[in-house]
């Protein structure tokens, strides 16, 4: 069995990662919001999801909740790593924590800084990518939505 190195990690996340993007790529194309998430477990996607708060007309249809629903009902997710376009907010964050899941990989935040630090308070390990694909779609869908930005994240900033 090969090591894995940092190097292998590393070009697994942006892997992972880019499978992200197209989800909030995909929400994006739909009118949402173009946040997406990927769940993996032992080198295997188990999920996809995307914000689908403006398709659903559902204020909690958030990226990576729709991700989490998207793997179904498990007993474990500590083997798990949440893959995320954008930092977490609160109610992901606390769903991250609530499940137990212990490595979650955000794509950038600089257009949300959301709850990183809780994250890693509790435990989480989290890797930040600073992911250029990720930023540029996110400051696209503000530039060109203000609104609809402005309504998913009232108040969070």
């Amino acid at each position: 069995m090969g090591r894995i190195t940092h190097q292998t990690l590393e070009t697994d996340d942006r892997s992972f990662m880019q499978l992200a993007c197209e989800q909030a790529l995909k929400s994006y194309r739909e009118g949402g919001i173009p946040v997406g998430a990927v769940m993996v477990e032992n080198g295997k996607v188990i999920a996809v999801g995307h914000n689908r708060r403006v398709q659903d007309n559902d204020p909690v249809a958030h990226g990576e909740i729709n991700c989490i629903r998207n793997a179904g009902r498990r007993t474990r997710y500590e083997n798990v790593t949440l893959y995320t376009t954008l930092s977490p907010c609160m109610m992901c964050a606390g769903s991250i924590i609530q499940f137990g899941i212990k490595r979650v990989v955000v794509g950038e935040d600089r257009s949300y800084r959301g709850y990183i630090r809780l994250l890693r308070d509790c435990g989480v390990e989290v890797l930040l990518l600073d992911d250029e694909n990720c930023r540029r779609l996110m400051e696209e869908f503000i530039a060109d939505h203000p609104d609809l930005w402005d309504e998913n994240i009232a108040g969070n900033s």
